[in-house]
């Protein structure tokens, strides 16, 4: 499992966002203090606080280099 930081801060975003994770087939999940939802549902995004970082699960580690190419513009260095 590999964990980075995401920053979701706008409706465009997160719905850019879903669109990307949903091409993969591996498991992911967002994790914002003690909540833990779905990263390819939308609604579940909506249910965090997106205004600071999130931290995003992949819990797949062969598709990790082609997840992290596809979410660059939402990685937090």
């Amino acid at each position: 499992m590999k964990t980075i930081k995401l920053s979701l801060d706008s409706i465009e975003k997160v719905k850019n966002f879903v669109n990307e994770i949903n091409k993969f087939n591996s498991e992911f999940d967002l994790v914002s203090g003690r909540y833990t939802i779905d990263a390819k549902s939308i609604m579940g995004i909506f249910s965090l606080d997106i205004s600071k970082p999130i931290d995003l699960n992949i819990h797949d580690d062969k598709d990790v280099a082609s997840v992290m190419e596809k979410l660059a513009p939402y990685i937090v260095q």
